[in-house]
């Protein structure tokens, strides 16, 4: 089972996707990250105690990976607790690059069944908090776990 070394300018995090509720999401962060897409960009969208998000090609959130994917949102795992995963959309289908992390699960559970939660950070959670908006993704590595 493969998982994702999220390297910041704050810190690493070590992610567990969830396969089984979202593979065809998984797959798509796995090439992306693979492909090199996410290394040096910005999390462009901080909102504290709610969520940090990048993928944004463009460092400003209108950008992606010039196609969408579909939501995945029948899986068990489809809760936003805190370090969960989730792609981010402008609209039901609409994912492609983007996703974001949560602080907790105080102001995320509105979130639930809408956004397709596909990971969760296992080691690091921390540096989620240490995160500011324009702090680098320096590097994500896809490692077998």
């Amino acid at each position: 089972m493969e998982k994702a070394i999220i390297t910041t300018n704050k810190g690493t995090m070590e992610v567990e996707f969830f396969e089984k509720d979202a593979p065809k999401t998984v797959a798509n962060f796995i090439k992306l990250s693979k492909d090199g897409y996410y290394d040096g960009l910005n999390w462009h969208r901080v909102i504290p105690d709610f969520v940090i998000q990048g993928g944004c090609p463009e460092g400003t959130g209108a950008g992606g990976p010039g196609y969408t994917i579909d939501c995945e949102l029948d899986g068990e795992n489809q809760h936003h607790d805190r370090g969960v995963l989730s792609m981010a959309h402008a609209g039901r289908n609409t994912g492609g690059s983007q996703f974001f992390v949560c602080h907790s699960r105080t102001n995320t559970s509105h979130l639930d069944k809408k956004h397709t939660v596909f990971g969760k950070v296992a080691k690091g959670v921390e540096v989620v908090d240490d995160i500011q908006e324009g702090d680098a993704i320096e590097k994500i590595e896809i490692v077998e776990g």
